[in-house]
């Protein structure tokens, strides 16, 4: 009997892997690959791409993106912009949270008070930096009363957002999970801590439903919301999510039909192209994020502060050669980046340019160029009256198979083209290497950002003196006013000489060398034949569903 059942098991596992991704009885369920853990489904405490991406698959913000990335209503219906551009008035849909409450423009009153009162790492998108969102800046870093923030419900199908200057692109931000909205009453009555840890303490009112989940957990599932406002239009029931912590396992779950979409990088990128059926499920998509090196500028670290030194970073810069990290250990169609702001997903909206589309601009200050990399290593020692250097550089260990690969490249080409520095490689997970980047407890840390809106600035804001992102704890006042004129100062109507103001801010984060910037991601897709629609964004949200299909 034993032998039996253990052989039915068998059987009806190996059967709901191979159902996964197939139209099962009618239903369309697609299993794909998250590279890393959930940590939060609170919209507030969530940090990384793969959360946003699940929290926008279970709730809906005022907007929402269409297959161009380009703002079009969700719980917004529409919305009415005053002729100075300072106040935004929000008209609310009939739509449903999924314990049947109503959901209301005071939702969105209360998840903004709640985000700029707590304060987390992305409550600086409400500031004058971003969303200049009236008094955010007060409540924000001087303790000023949550109540006055330029927020309010008129009635239940009315929001209006007062503005301390025009935002050009304040719809686009309206669909960053930071802005979504919450119900008061479910989540002020669960045990403090606790929202958006399980299916029983977290609400949808988007396309899908949270059907199991535990924070970390290695496999969950989403349902179709049937109540959802649009719930006509979404084909897919369902989605499983399995984290997946290597190229090589993603490559293998693909083929064994258990994951439907899955991202592959380094080796695995080559074998996919040399094999017809599996290049044929090929798609290159722009990632968005940008992989740099943070360097850690207070004396609490790195020898008592010696990355305080330009000359020392300028040399670190330019001892690294990019193009051999993307030909061979990224392998995913990634590019060499050599500006502050990376290429291709900020537009002109005059000239259409893009802001980076030109990387030999600072070629000057970052460059693969050992002449001149050790030229600035030589400035560095006689300001710093030192030969020898020894810094920990801290990285991911479940962030790709490419992160360690590009770690120990670095390690090796700044150890041998700056005789003298030795570069120890620290490995732990990208939790623990947040923890340490936000209490400056490192000394040069290989990290990552996302743009969260297209826009330079959801780079350049980074860098303000005091900003809760700027890991390396840089200041600089004439960076930090030029930032100022282009949000709420002389540049904010004048869109042209913002975007020069811009540009310029970027020259001194890179003659600074306040990052070295190391290049812009892709994900290589491997996609089922039959799914279709998925949309792939380099900005906010990666991947979104809502006009996904699965035929067979």
């Amino acid at each position: 009997m034993k032998k039996i059942l253990c052989l039915v098991l068998a059987v009806v596992m190996l059967s709901c892997l191979v159902a996964c991704g197939s139209e099962n009885g009618g239903e369309k369920t697609i299993g794909v690959m998250l590279s890393t853990n959930v940590m939060s489904l609170d919209c507030n405490l969530a940090t990384d791409g793969d959360s946003f991406e699940v929290i926008a698959d279970c709730i809906d913000g005022l907007t929402q993106m269409d297959s161009e990335g380009a703002a079009i209503p969700a719980l917004a219906e529409s919305w009415d912009i005053s002729e100075d551009g300072m106040t935004w008035t929000f008209h609310i849909r009939d739509a449903k949270w999924s314990n049947g409450d109503p959901v209301t423009a005071n939702d969105f009153v209360f998840a903004w008070k709640t985000a700029v009162q707590t304060n987390e790492e992305y409550g600086y998108m409400f500031d004058s930096s971003v969303g200049c969102v009236k008094n955010a800046d007060a409540i924000l870093y001087d303790g000023a009363d949550a109540d006055t923030l330029g927020v309010s419900a008129p009635d239940d199908k009315t929001l209006v957002v007062e503005l301390e200057a025009p935002v050009s692109f304040f719809d686009s931000l309206m669909y960053f999970p930071t802005f979504y909205p919450l119900n008061e009453k479910f989540y002020t009555g669960l045990e403090a801590g606790t929202y958006g840890t399980s299916g029983d303490t977290f609400l949808s009112c988007g396309a899908f439903i949270l059907d199991d989940y535990t924070p970390g957990a290695a496999n969950f599932s989403l349902v179709k919301n049937p109540d959802y406002w649009d719930a006509a239009n979404i084909k897919l029931d369902g989605i499983n999510y399995q984290v997946v912590g290597s190229s090589d396992n993603a490559l293998t779950a693909f083929k064994g039909n258990s994951l439907d979409l899955v991202t592959v990088s380094g080796a695995q990128v080559a074998a996919v192209k040399d094999d017809k059926d599996l290049s044929s499920k090929l798609k290159v998509t722009g990632a968005g994020y940008m992989w740099y090196l943070s360097f850690s500028q207070t004396e609490k670290n790195a020898q008592g502060g010696m990355l305080a030194n330009a000359n020392l970073r300028l040399a670190i810069t330019n001892a690294i050669d990019r193009e051999s990290l993307v030909e061979n250990y990224v392998m995913d169609g990634s590019l060499a980046t050599y500006t502050a702001v990376p290429p291709q997903f900020a537009a002109s909206a005059t000239s259409g340019d893009d802001f980076s589309g030109d990387q030999t601009k600072f070629a000057d200050v970052c460059s693969y160029n050992v002449e001149k990399a050790q030229e600035y290593f030589e400035a560095a020692k006689k300001e710093l009256g030192k030969d020898s250097f020894e810094f920990t550089m801290i990285y991911g260990n479940n962030e790709g198979d490419e992160v360690t690969k590009v770690a120990q490249a670095i390690k090796e080409q700044v150890e041998a083209n700056l005789p003298g520095v030795v570069l120890n490689l620290q490995a732990m997970s990208k939790a623990e290497r947040l923890d340490k980047m936000q209490n400056d407890n490192y000394d040069v840390a290989l990290t990552r950002w996302g743009p969260d809106y297209a826009d330079p600035m959801t780079y350049l804001g980074m860098w303000i003196t005091d900003n809760a992102n700027n890991y390396g704890f840089w200041s600089n006042a004439d960076y930090d006013q030029l930032i100022k004129d282009c949000t709420t100062g002389k540049f904010v109507t004048d869109y042209d000489a913002r975007w020069a103001a811009l540009y310029e801010a970027e020259t001194l984060v890179m003659n600074d060398a306040v990052i070295a910037p190391l290049y812009t991601k892709s994900n290589a897709n491997l996609i089922v034949d039959g799914l279709t629609g998925v949309d792939f964004h380099p900005v906010a949200l990666n991947r979104v569903y809502k006009n996904a299909d699965l035929t067979k």
